[in-house]
């Protein structure tokens, strides 16, 4: 596993360079790319220009902090000054982005080395990776099973050791599922705490950008830098004694594969032998949480699509054209009643985290499902894949609060499962997922 944490003590040793660590890099990619399809675009000249300067301005003295000379990738929704802004859709075919997204160039003031742009579920709809102009993107644990979407690539790339951290996007699960199906850290970070700008959208209403990396620590240093506040404080844990967490049950712990139920149930044990009070959370408007999304999320997809759909709708992949022209059904009442039911949701929240750290509950109900499944069995009845594998995630892009995604065990078969830690800030809430990470991973 690859950190950004052990590179940085390496290169600042001596020990290593960030030419060498961008060529490991290209090599992966070289390697494992032809059968995950991670990447759309490899950077590689860019990439070996960028760690060459990264290593001059190291060596005159310079250093830019955390993320000084770290090889990563960018999914492919984000602009790069002069590389094409594809979204996984042939609809973009020609386009050249004229200038980098600002997430895009916050990292490059940190230093970071920009490896490629990574594959996604065309325009962000979906939640496998697999209906993308490019072809799917494929799980490094087993490449016949998703990495999740919308942000599998990206996922992908550093499960797969391709780069040592990436950003993503999530409109409702579109970090956190992808974090959860490769078996690592993902934080989607409070709304409107990174910028857009430059990022080709799903919901503007419910769009978050962040980050995906191997450990809390990596995402705290990408999360800094992506806010443009590269110089982040070293992260600390709390004690795990004393530390209070509500379990979000009801609703969210309904309908789970019994090895996602029983890993979650293994996580909460260990917490509470480490000394965490562990207590039951509750949402009362739970139940609308899928339409409020579902209204939301349609509405505001039909409105960036209303040009393209009906210029060139062949150029969309059928399942996402279906998509949005069912977005287009949409009524206004509706969806100012969604909006009213997000603000109820949002209060709820926010009365559920009161005298609790941070609420927990699963991030992905089932292992992550083979490319091509329209269904997966939970509890000997077939549950719809594509709703299914959002139901846990949705509610937190409609209230806006953190959230992180840490690995918490696996499958019998080897497949990684997961937890949300959510918060009401994201710094506090580093602090918990850190003492949870350290916690799980005894």
């Amino acid at each position: 596993m690859q950190t950004i944490e052990d590179f940085g003590r390496r290169l600042r040793a001596g020990d290593i360079s960030s030419v060498e660590a961008t060529e490991d890099c290209l090599r992966a990619i070289d390697r494992e790319n032809p059968r995950l399809n991670a990447f759309i675009l490899v950077m590689a000249d860019e990439a070996r220009r960028a760690a060459r300067e990264a290593d001059a301005e190291f060596g005159a003295g310079r250093d830019r902090g955390p993320l000084h000379g770290v090889p990563i990738s960018i999914k492919d929704l984000f602009d790069i000054k002069g590389t094409a802004t594809t979204a996984a859709s042939r609809v973009r075919d020609g386009h050249v982005a004229a200038a980098d997204a600002h997430a895009v160039a916050h990292l490059r003031h940190a230093g970071a080395v920009i490896l490629g742009k990574t594959n996604l579920h065309e325009f962000a709809f979906g939640t496998t990776n697999e209906d993308s102009a490019f072809g799917p993107a494929r799980n490094p644990r087993d490449p016949s099973r998703s990495p999740g979407g919308s942000s599998g690539g990206s996922a992908a790339s550093v499960a797969g050791g391709m780069a040592f951290a990436t950003v993503g996007t999530d409109t409702g699960a579109s970090i956190r599922v992808p974090a959860a199906a490769c078996g690592i850290v993902g934080l989607k970070p409070r709304y409107g705490e990174v910028s857009l700008e430059g990022v080709v959208p799903l919901s503007t209403t419910l769009d978050h950008a962040g980050p995906l990396a191997n450990t809390v620590t990596d995402a705290w240093h990408m999360y800094h830098a992506l806010i443009a506040r590269p110089e982040s404080k070293p992260l600390a844990p709390l004690p795990v004694r004393g530390l209070r967490l509500g379990v979000m049950r009801k609703y969210f712990c309904d309908v789970l594969d019994a090895d996602v139920r029983a890993r979650f149930e293994d996580a909460l044990d260990a917490l509470r032998k480490a000394g965490a009070t562990i207590e039951d959370a509750e949402i009362s408007h739970a139940p609308l949480i899928a339409s409020a999304y579902l209204l939301i999320s349609f509405g505001d997809a039909a409105a960036y699509h209303a040009s393209t759909i009906d210029k060139m709708p062949e150029r969309y992949t059928a399942p996402v054209r279906q998509r949005v022209e069912t977005s287009r059904y949409v009524l206004a009442e509706d969806y100012v009643r969604a909006l009213d039911a997000r603000a109820a949701l949002t209060r709820e929240v926010d009365a559920a985290l009161l005298g609790y750290d941070a609420l927990l509950l699963p991030t992905l109900p089932i292992p992550a499902p083979v490319i091509g499944s329209t269904t997966a069995k939970v509890d000997g009845a077939e549950q719809p894949i594509r709703p299914l594998m959002l139901k846990l995630t949705q509610l937190f892009n409609l209230t806006g609060h953190p959230v992180f995604a840490l690995p918490c065990g696996n499958t019998p078969a080897g497949l990684p499962t997961s937890l949300q830690v959510v918060g009401m800030q994201t710094e506090p809430l580093a602090r918990v997922a850190l003492t949870i990470e350290a916690v799980l991973g005894a």
